[in-house]
């Protein structure tokens, strides 16, 4: 065998590898993901339906009914 297969076939030996040992980092980093939306989700809810934005998204409904054109 020559010397460039032999290390193409190291390399991908050693990606396989690689790719084993990092099998369950996916499954974490999901579920770190979805942790991170949801806590940005109930922080912008809580903004939403705070007093002074309803009003504020109220009056600017009210802006755009009332307008004539």
């Amino acid at each position: 065998m020559s010397k460039a297969v032999r290390a193409r076939l190291r390399a991908l030996v050693c990606r396989v590898r690689a790719a084993r040992r990092d099998a369950g980092m996916v499954t974490s980093e999901y579920a770190m993901g979805i942790v991170a939306a949801v806590a940005f989700a109930v922080i912008l809810y809580k903004v939403v339906t705070s007093g002074t934005v309803t009003a504020e998204l109220q009056a600017i409904v009210k802006r755009a009914l009332s307008v004539r054109t």
